[in-house]
Formats: C-alpha cells, structure tokens, sequence
C-alpha cells in the first residue's frame, strides 16, 4: 500500500485540483472562523467541475487510511467508489489489488469489470476476471474474456485452459463452437490468430473425438509458431492418442530440445518408447527423470502407472519396490502393486497388497480391484467374506462397502440375494442415506414406484433438502408422465434447485417438467442451460424433443448429430428417434 509520502502528496494534489478555495493567511485565521461565517461557507459556492470534490477527496483519503491500518475490503470498496466517480483506470487498478489482498471475490471482480471498462486494451483485467470465471466454473466466459486478451494482440493462454477443462470434464462441445465462431470471424486476421488459440482448439478439437480438425489446427499453428513447446507437446500427446507412437516420439524429442527442462516431454518419449516395445530406452527416460527429481514418491507412482497402462508391470514394480521398503509407504503404492501381482496371477499376495490401501482416494478402488480379482478366479464366497470383514475393520466405509457388494451380485444376476442384503443391512442402519437411495434405484428398475418413493420419502424425511433426492423422485414423477402428480413433481424439482442451481441434472428436470405440463417455450432455456453445463445424451433428448416441440426441427437434429458424433453408444438419442423418427439426421448433415 502507498507510503505516507503518498498520502501527503495525494493531499496536496487534492488541494491543488480543487481549485474553488483560497487560501487565508495566519492572522486572518486567528480572527474566528465562527464569527467570520456564522453559517456554512460552502452553501452557496459553485460546483466543482474539475479535479476532487469533498466527497472525492474524503473517499480517497478513506481508502488510503483503511490501506495504512491494513483493512484491504474497505480500501478496495473505497478506491472502486472512487473509480466509479472518476474513470481514471490507475484507481480501479489499485481497488483489485486491494481487493486481492482482502481475499473478497465478489469486490475483486467488481473492480477488475471496472478496471476492463476503463482500460480496454490492458490485458491484466480480461485474465483476472478469466481465471475468476475458471474458478466460478463458468468456462464459457472464461473463454471469452481469454478471446478478448487474445484479438487485443495479448496472450489469453487459451491452450492451457483447454488442457484443463479436459482434465476436469468440463461441457468441451460448446467451448469448441465458442472458439470455431472466433476463428471464423471475418475481422480477425492472421496476426490475431495466434498460435495459443489455435492449439487450444487442437486439444478441445481432439478430445471431443476430431481429430483431422486438430491437425489441421497444429499445421496452422506451425506457420505461426513453429519453436512453441506447446506445439510440440500437443502434437504429441494427438499422435498417442492416434496410437502412432513413432510420431509422438519425433514430437516428444524435438520438444525437448526447444525445452529441456520440461519434463512433460521426458513423460511423452517414456510413454512413446514404450509402446513401440522399447522397454530398455523407456527405462532410461524414466532413469533420468528420476535422477533429476531425487526422492519423489509421486514421480515414481506416476511412472509406475504409466508403465502399467501400457502394459508392462516388470518396470512398473521395480520403480515401486523402493518405496515399500520406507515408512510411510503412500497407499497408492500398496494399490499398484496389488494391481502387478494380480497380473502375474499371484492371488493371495496381490489381496494381501490390496488390503494394505489405508482409508482415502485409493481405498474403494483397491477393494474393488480385490473382489473382482476374487469372483474372476471362482472365489465368489471369499470376495463376500472379505467385504464383510472390511466392514468390519472400517465403519466409514460401511455403506460404500454394502453397495458394492450390491453391485456385484446385481452383475452376477443374483438380484434376490442382493435384495436380501440391502434389507438386512437397512434392519441394521434403517436411516442409511446411501443403502436407501440403492434400494429405490433398484426398485424403479424393477417398474416398482411405490416402493421407490417409500424409500426416497424416508430419506426426505431425514434430509428435506437433499438435492438430489428431490430431483430424483421429482424427475421420476415427470417423467412417468402422471398428470395428477406433475405439479407435486414441479415443487421437488424447484427445491432442489434451491439447493443446487448450478446442478445440470436439476436444470433438466426443470425443462422436462415445463415441457410435461405442455408448456415447451418455458422448457427451452433450462434445458439450453443443461445441455451447455453437461452435453450428455439424455439432455440432448429432452433438448431435441423441446425444439421440435416448439418448431424448430433444424436444430433439434443438429443436437442430435452432435451426440452421434461425440458417443459410439446413444440408447436415449435412439428412444427419441423411435418417437420421432423424422429427427434423424439426414447422410449429408454427418
């Protein structure tokens, strides 16, 4: 925050602004201001139309004080008060650093839109309130505000967002549309095409499934910027994915020579090497990215799995044997060996491994892993054994345990004994949330609504806000189409929208409902809202159905398309074609 030789200043350049006061010498200040002005001086003085008012010069000094004292909040409100009576962008500014340092989001994007109103071209601005959207999990306008960095000649880093809204699943269709629209844009030339935007396309364009349109993107951005890392790395990672291991290695090693130190590339050549079967040259990668990061468990449990989903469990163990040998063997590391030694068909050791996951990420997955491993070798009887006992040993995981057990007999085709173990367990837990909301899921297979809604009501009774109870009974009620229960079905959904309006499933519910109750316009934008927050195939339905609803039939087998091409396997796209068989996209539309 400012120095007080910023403060002083600030003061005397206040004075000198406000240019409607003179100055008194001393000795007419000693004759008594109060008899001198027996009422306010300044009621009848003109306006001040040029620098501070007192109202200015009282918020400033105010927000400068409150920084001194270290109340970020109220010198960011104070500095954005300020901001919005005078657009001078430098005060907006300093209202979001405060606001940063006051950890106050809501303060913090307030100033940052004022700071990009005021300074339209600065780049600082358009991420800031990027990265706030990216946390918010609005990807759509985090994208945007990166566009705006980028056609202003800036870097949006749009590559990477794009790297991370695949690892967090995030709806890539629209992301891919919003990014096609800008680079078809008529007023944006080459220069403003820049290589970033384009390998971001690339990797949203590769992970929905197109990937000539991503190779078209990388050659694109070749011509712009052929020594950019990224170009490399993504061109990697594509030729991986369209099992062309040679190429990913060329890739992989022409990055690494433009940047050495990354050791995403090192990654890239082990995992290239590997699949070509060069066990001996992965191995060395492998050796000398260990050698550069000394004692990183995670490194060696990252490069175990790597190996083993390639198919090669010798290296895979020799990289985790080290760590069994420590004291604080990460759970992790216990999972991936009992994953090697199940596939040298070493049973019992590999359960043993199993068994030694502690409780956290990797607990249910290795139990799950081990009866598994025990039904596929004809050992139903002991994989329900050891379940037992593990509910025994671990409490927490009780009801996570009961239903995996569940589960599995379910796949078998015992459905009466796995019946008969939710019952016994539910006369044990009768208010269990979890075995509750199994049984009802498993009666409304079974076309039993009444004992589902018992069971969901029961939970409800407990729980009245349990979103995702509420959407599910009400959901269900919509959907069986029971006119006299379409209001009742209505009032759910609103509450769980109360609880959770940023929920898809939820906003789909409350399409489908309008639409149940005959009214599709009202449907249209919870459904759009859904669809553009998760662009799965059962929102897709409801959206196809709502628009040829409503008359808009184009679009509704555009929707359609989308799902064809993104889903090898769409059972809700082929009801809704059973229906209405004239939304089937036509051969020349694909």
């Amino acid at each position: 925050m400012p120095s007080r030789w910023t403060l002083f200043s600030l003061i005397a350049v206040a004075v000198f602004f406000s240019g409607c006061q003179t100055f008194t010498s001393q000795e007419e200040s000693q004759k008594g201001i109060l008899e001198t002005f027996p009422s306010d001086p300044m009621r009848s003085a003109p306006p001040i139309t040029q620098g501070l008012d007192a109202a200015g010069l009282s918020t400033l000094l105010g927000a400068e004080l409150a920084g001194q004292r270290g109340d970020y909040s109220a010198a960011g409100r104070g500095y954005l008060d300020a901001a919005q009576r005078y657009p001078t962008s430098e005060l907006a500014e300093r209202a979001t650093l405060a606001a940063r340092f006051a950890n106050d989001p809501t303060l913090l994007e307030e100033a940052a839109r004022r700071w990009r109103e005021l300074s339209p071209q600065s780049d600082a601005p358009a991420r800031l309130l990027a990265d706030l959207s990216l946390q918010r999990g609005n990807w759509q306008e985090s994208l945007r505000q990166r566009l705006n960095v980028a056609r202003s000649g800036g870097f949006g880093d749009v590559a990477s967002f794009a790297e991370t809204a695949v690892a967090e699943n995030a709806p890539l269709v629209p992301l891919v549309a919003q990014l096609h629209a800008y680079l078809a844009r008529p007023d944006v030339e080459a220069p403003e095409i820049h290589s970033d935007v384009l390998l971001g396309t690339a990797l949203l364009e590769a992970a929905i499934g197109d990937t000539q349109s991503a190779m078209r993107r990388l050659d694109q951005a070749a011509t712009l910027a052929p020594e950019e890392p990224s170009l490399w790395l993504t061109r990697a990672n594509l030729a991986l994915q369209n099992q062309d291991p040679a190429t990913a290695r060329r890739a992989a090693k022409r990055g690494l020579e433009l940047s050495p130190d990354d050791a995403r590339f090192i990654l890239l050549l082990t995992q290239a090497e590997a699949r070509l079967g060069n066990i001996a040259a992965a191995e060395a990668y492998t050796d000398a990215l260990l050698e550069r990061h000394t004692g990183s468990q995670a490194l060696r449990m990252a490069l175990a799995q790597l190996y083993l989903e390639e198919g090669h469990p010798e290296p895979a163990g020799r990289l985790l044997q080290p760590l069994i040998a420590e004291e604080d063997t990460p759970p992790l590391a216990y999972y991936l060996l009992g994953a090697i030694t199940q596939h040298e068909d070493d049973v019992d050791n590999a359960l043993l491994y199993y068994r030694q996951v502690e409780p956290g990420e990797e607990f249910m997955p290795a139990r799950i892993a081990a009866v598994r491993m025990l039904i596929g070798n004809d050992r139903l009887l002991d994989a329900r054994a050891f379940l037992r006992i593990e509910r025994m040993r671990f409490e927490e995981y009780f009801s996570e345990l009961v239903m995996l057990e569940a589960s599995l007999l379910d796949e078998l085709g015992m459905k009466a004994s796995a019946g008969a173990l939710l019952d016994r367990e539910l006369g044990r837990t009768p208010d269990d949330t979890q075995l509750l909301y199994m049984r009802a899921m498993r009666a409304w297979e079974d076309g039993d609504l009444a004992a589902m809604e018992r069971d969901l009501r029961r939970i409800l009774k407990n729980e009245p806000d349990n979103a995702m109870v509420l959407n599910a009974l009400g959901y269900t009620l919509a959907d069986l189409g029971l006119t006299n229960r379409l209001e009742e079905a209505r009032e759910l959904i609103e509450r769980a929208y109360q609880q959770e309006p940023d929920n898809p499933a939820v906003l789909d519910s409350l399409g489908w409902v309008h639409y149940r109750q005959g009214d599709p316009q009202q449907a249209l934008p919870w459904l759009e809202r859904a669809y553009a927050l998760m662009p799965d195939q059962e929102i897709a339905a409801h959206l196809a159905e709502v628009l040829h609803a409503l008359g808009r039939t184009s679009e509704a087998r555009q929707v359609i398309l989308e799902v064809m091409q993104r889903f090898s396997d769409y059972p809700q796209i082929d009801k809704l074609l059973e229906r209405h068989p004239q939304l089937a996209p036509s051969a020349s539309s694909s």
